[in-house]
């Protein structure tokens, strides 16, 4: 009975030995597919019909139209310009639009909350009792941000507008005594930001410096500021500086007793030492460029001053600007 139970114990095993395991099938390997990918291209051709947007009929006030809701101010100094660029969200493309324009952040008065919904709906009733026709409600992709940020010369400033996944509610108002007015917003419970925009055809409204305007300048003030142009951080005179140049040596022939000191001044950017060798190097190029135009060397003189003595404050991109000048004096 023992060894019964041993044979088939043994050929149990024997059995099992050679029965082959059972095949599992191997797990898909992941294929990288982000070599083929290509990016999502945007449709930038987008355009808004404007003509398809009926006129309104209502007053609308000037500009920029409206003050916030009640109990709600702008956060800080809003952008008020006579004449700049915004992008306006149109069917999810940031287009640029040109003209007079207002941005600006909007927050809650003291012992208020900002309540998102109460900014949004006093906007929708307010713009729709003025006739604005809605002509987008959503936000861009983050390829679109990356496609356009940098052309907007606002981005990071008060009341910006456009950022990916950021809710853009755009309207625009036709207006036949005020042409065509954009106006864009979005918000959320801790505030809102606001772009109006009316739009103007841009007017030129720089002109020639000619030898007359240095000679009246000198004659009722002593003093004439001019912008000669100079290659970037060297005392080489452009060809713009030099159509200038000659209108001074102009002015100074047509008064031959006419002696003028020759100042240059510089904006605060940078190092001092560096801005007033600078500036001087520049004051002494004009005064150079003068004999070359047969002034007499007697009747001038050259100094510069770098940032000592600034026109404007130093504190905007456009006030620096002002200051990079050479100012004639008109020595007696």
């Amino acid at each position: 009975m023992k060894r019964t139970a041993l044979l088939f114990a043994l050929a149990a095993v024997m059995v099992s030995c050679n029965q082959k395991p059972k095949e599992t099938a191997a797990p898909p390997v992941p294929q990288d597919t982000s070599a083929t990918e290509e990016p999502a291209k945007i449709d930038t051709s987008a355009t808004l019909d404007l003509a398809s947007i009926p006129y309104s009929a209502a007053d609308i006030g000037v500009f920029p139209f409206f003050t916030p809701p009640k109990g709600y101010k702008e956060m800080n100094q809003p952008i008020n310009k006579d004449f700049d660029v915004c992008y306006f969200a149109i069917n999810g493309v940031m287009k640029p639009y040109e003209g007079r324009l207002y941005k600006a952040n909007i927050t809650n008065e003291q012992g208020t909350q900002f309540s998102q919904r109460y900014f949004e709906k006093s906007m929708e009733d307010y713009l729709a009792s003025i006739g604005a026709v809605k002509v987008f409600d959503g936000s861009i992709t983050s390829e679109e941000y990356e496609r356009y940020h940098k052309q907007d010369p606002h981005k990071g400033d008060e009341g910006d507008i456009g950022y990916a996944d950021e809710q853009i509610r755009a309207y625009v108002i036709r207006s036949k005594n005020q042409g065509n007015i954009f106006i864009q917003y979005t918000a959320n419970n801790a505030g809102a930001k606001l772009n109006i925009l009316q739009e103007n055809n841009f007017k030129q409204t720089i002109q020639k410096i000619t030898a007359d305007d240095i000679s009246k300048d000198l004659s009722e003030t002593g003093k004439s500021i001019v912008y000669i142009t100079f290659d970037t951080d060297k005392s080489s005179i452009t060809t713009a500086g030099t159509d200038l140049v000659i209108q001074i040596a102009e002015a100074l022939k047509n008064d031959p007793t006419l002696k003028i000191a020759i100042e240059g001044h510089t904006d605060n950017t940078g190092d001092a030492a560096h801005n007033k060798k600078l500036s001087d190097d520049r004051a002494r190029a004009v005064m150079t460029a003068l004999v070359g135009q047969k002034i007499d060397k007697s009747r001038l003189s050259a100094k510069g001053y770098g940032a000592e003595r600034p026109l404007v404050a130093n504190d905007s991109e456009e006030n620096k600007a002002k200051n990079r000048r050479v100012e004639l004096v008109k020595v007696k």
